[in-house]
């Protein structure tokens, strides 16, 4: 039974890889510096190897803002946002999977009456908004910094290409990498509740269940590369701004570095035991980063008239719509499924007080009158 609602996080996953392969290769396919083929490849492996190694440190945040507590509850959640996905990637849009797995979540807990945690949402909004930002600032230093190399140092114009294809190739990597790390808890996130599977050891190396439901996302994510990955590839490629192959690796690099900063459980570690304030672990959207980098890039070069604003304009629609649907479609699936097909799409949390907390809520309570109550002397008095 597991294994038949697993295939919606399948679907979700198939439909990531179509859509954010996009945005690691998309630049570097569409300006033929690499062959699509070399693409997928390089993708697939490393989208596997970042979802298994360290695709722990974002999923958290999800299941703070909704615990999804049984398995058809958790199939319909994923497969409400793999269909927001599938929508917006037929119509050559690239959306964010993180947005579609938040309007879903929070379909569920609309429907279940659970409490959304406002705190988890916050964040995961602010991230909406930071990312964008945050990689299009990125590119515009990288892209200065890579300017005023190859002015210094002279490179000649057959060097620089060969050094271009190289520093796309490397940065589609590290960013397939840094997409497996970040997003896998989009794809399989919501599993991790009701997971059956118990740790096993494969030469010497030990795999905790979230890992293997994670191998099994990268797989159907390293699926969706192969298969549909390059009509959004040269949407994101050359749709927006037409770029040249040395900003084209410039985007690549901030879109990578941007995921890698809001996934490293490692890099958090550090910036915390030394003071320094950290970025939270947060599945964010990998297309928002990529196109706030592409518009970064633009912006600095030719100026707000080189955007071609219509095709943002469609994009950004399509960022807004797609929590919204996955929202809508996760309630009524939800709905059809507990009360026509008879699923069990949520179990009821009984909460107990503790005699310490009843006393501490008694305490406020008579804390709280006393107080009143001297208003209201107070207020009689000054009469």
């Amino acid at each position: 039974m597991f294994a038949f609602f697993l295939t919606s996080g399948l679907f979700l996953g198939w439909s990531l890889g179509a859509n954010d392969a996009s945005n690691v290769f998309g630049t570097a396919v569409a300006s033929r510096m690499i062959r699509f083929k070399t693409a997928a490849v390089c993708c697939s492996l490393f989208v596997i190897i970042g979802a298994v190694a360290s695709g722990a440190g974002a999923s958290h945040t999800l299941g703070k803002l909704g615990a999804v507590n049984a398995i058809a509850g958790a199939f319909i959640v994923a497969f409400s946002a793999a269909l927001s996905v599938y929508l917006m990637t037929k119509a050559r849009f690239p959306v964010s999977t993180s947005q579609a797995i938040v309007g879903a979540i929070i379909g569920w807990n609309l429907f279940t009456g659970s409490a959304i945690d406002n705190a988890s949402l916050t964040k995961i909004v602010m991230t909406w908004l930071v990312c964008p930002v945050l990689a299009g600032g990125i590119a515009v230093v990288l892209y200065i910094l890579s300017a005023l190399f190859i002015k210094t140092c002279r490179i000649h114009m057959f060097r620089l290409d060969l050094y271009t294809r190289w520093s796309l190739l490397i940065a589609g990597i590290f960013g397939s990498y840094a997409l497996g790390a970040n997003n896998i808890g989009n794809v399989m996130g919501v599993f991790l509740p009701v997971s059956p599977f118990d740790a096993v050891s494969v030469f010497n190396l030990s795999f905790s269940p979230a890992q293997q439901l994670f191998l099994i996302g990268g797989i159907a994510i390293a699926v969706g590369v192969f298969t549909y990955s390059k009509r959004v590839m040269m949407t994101v490629g050359a749709g927006i701004v037409e770029l040249t192959p040395v900003a084209a690796s410039v985007v690549v690099w901030a879109h990578s570095i941007v995921l890698f900063l809001f996934s490293s459980q490692a890099l958090e570690t550090y910036l915390k035991s030394h003071g320094l304030p950290s970025l939270p672990l947060v599945p964010v959207s990998s297309s928002q980063a990529v196109v706030g980098a592409v518009i970064g890039i633009g912006l600095m070069k030719k100026g707000i008239w080189s955007i071609k604003w219509k095709m943002v304009g469609g994009i950004a629609s399509g960022w807004v719509t797609t929590p919204v649907i996955a929202a809508i479609v996760s309630f009524i699936s939800l709905f059809f499924l507990q009360n026509v097909f008879q699923q069990e799409v949520y179990k009821p949390v009984n909460s107990e007080l503790t005699p310490v907390a009843v006393e501490e809520i008694q305490d406020t309570a008579v804390h709280g009158n006393m107080t009143a109550q001297i208003k209201n002397l107070t207020h009689n008095t000054l009469k």
